[in-house]
């Protein structure tokens, strides 16, 4: 066979094979069942709810402070000289008592000044004395020589009397009298006493140091009580009492101080006071002024300059709901679940937001579900799905 029918022959071939895979590509095509077109379902998102629970609530404000000491003085010295003494609690940080003594001025000098001033008033004793006989001596001489003078209407001119020089001695015993206290009060000033409890600042003299009058020796503090100062808003201030401000014989909300100190978290009682003179031009904040005794009771202490909390209780709701501040929506709405579980919008009454949580005392009902998972797309009336129980409100 030649080469040419060898090549018609498989091209014969293919030619049949490719004819029949077209016709059964067509057969099977024919016998396929049409697809229906079908939309997907609309996915349901998955929420997370809160058990919405009423009863009485009490707000609670919260602010920020540092302590601050009731009391703090500088030590100022009223006489000059030098340092002779230092008590031992005369350091930063010491501890001391009233009416402890904290440095001592060489008396020295200022005894001697009150020696010098006792002798002063002495002698002006002995003038007055003097005088006061010589004044007798010379009525007693007027009368001898005109004796018809004896009626009560009869008596010597001041100047037979004496009694200028009376008054001149007097004068000059007041004086020195005068001189004395002031010479033992400077005596007393080298003392220099703790005028309350409390604790030293900062010192600033050391034992042989000579001082002036006027010149500051350190800065003292009291424990009796600390402050906190802290800075609220205006409409804050409705919820709770605050003395000589929203009422006028006030007692004064209490207080719960935290901090971190230490490695532990402590906290103590406190009360609010007072607020102080005017408001903030700057922040149109208005400061509140809250106390705590004996901050120094406990160990370790409430010491000044700690940056603290402070949670202030208010007055108490009769009857509210507290959510978290997530589930509030544009200002007064949250998103409750119906029976059918589709999503409802609810304008509600807000009382207060406090922290992460919103206080609700009007469009909530006890037991009901309240979404708190964000949605971007939401649409009154959408069905969606619960991921679990709802959680139950505070």
């Amino acid at each position: 066979m030649s080469t040419r029918k060898k090549k018609l022959i498989q091209f014969g071939i293919s030619a049949v094979l490719i004819v029949m895979g077209v016709v059964g590509l067509l057969v099977l095509t024919a016998s396929k069942p049409e697809m229906k077109k079908r939309r997907p379902p609309a996915p349901v998102p998955m929420v997370r709810t809160i058990q919405t629970k009423s009863g009485p609530q009490t707000v609670s404000i919260q602010g920020e402070g540092t302590v601050r000491p009731l009391r703090e003085i500088n030590l100022v010295s009223e006489v000059g000289g030098k340092v002779v003494g230092v008590s031992p609690a005369m350091v930063n940080g010491g501890v001391f008592k009233k009416d402890d003594t904290l440095l001592q001025i060489d008396p020295v000098d200022y005894e001697l000044a009150v020696t010098l001033a006792k002798a002063k008033v002495k002698d002006a004793e002995s003038r007055l004395q003097l005088a006061e006989e010589e004044a007798l001596a010379a009525v007693e001489e007027w009368r001898l020589l005109y004796p018809d003078s004896s009626s009560e209407n009869s008596k010597p001119s001041a100047l037979v009397a004496k009694e200028p020089q009376l008054a001149a001695a007097q004068a000059r015993l007041e004086a020195d009298m005068a001189d004395l206290s002031k010479a033992l009060l400077h005596l007393e000033r080298t003392k220099l006493k703790a005028p309350f409890s409390g604790r030293v600042g900062e010192e600033k003299v050391d034992i042989g140091q000579y001082v002036s009058p006027g010149q500051t020796l350190g800065t003292l503090y009291s424990t009796e009580a600390a402050e906190i100062v802290v800075p609220l808003e205006g409409g804050d201030l409705f919820w709770f009492d605050v003395p000589a401000f929203t009422s006028k014989d006030g007692r004064g909300a209490p207080a719960v101080i935290r901090a971190s100190l230490a490695g532990r978290e402590l906290s103590w009682p406190g009360k609010v006071v007072r607020t102080e003179g005017r408001l903030d031009e700057r922040t149109r904040m208005i400061h509140v002024v809250v106390r705590v005794d004996k901050p120094y009771a406990r160990k370790p202490p409430l010491i000044l300059g700690l940056f603290v909390t402070v949670d202030i209780e208010g007055r108490k709701i009769e009857k509210a709901a507290i959510i978290p501040r997530g589930a509030l929506h544009q200002g007064n709405v949250v998103w409750v679940l119906d029976q059918e579980s589709r999503l409802r919008f609810r304008k509600v009454e807000v009382a207060r937001i406090q922290g992460d949580e919103v206080v609700v005392t009007e469009g909530l009902d006890d037991g009901e579900a309240v979404v708190i998972t964000p949605l971007k797309a939401v649409t009154d009336g959408m069905t969606v799905r619960v991921v679990s129980k709802p959680l139950a409100a505070k």
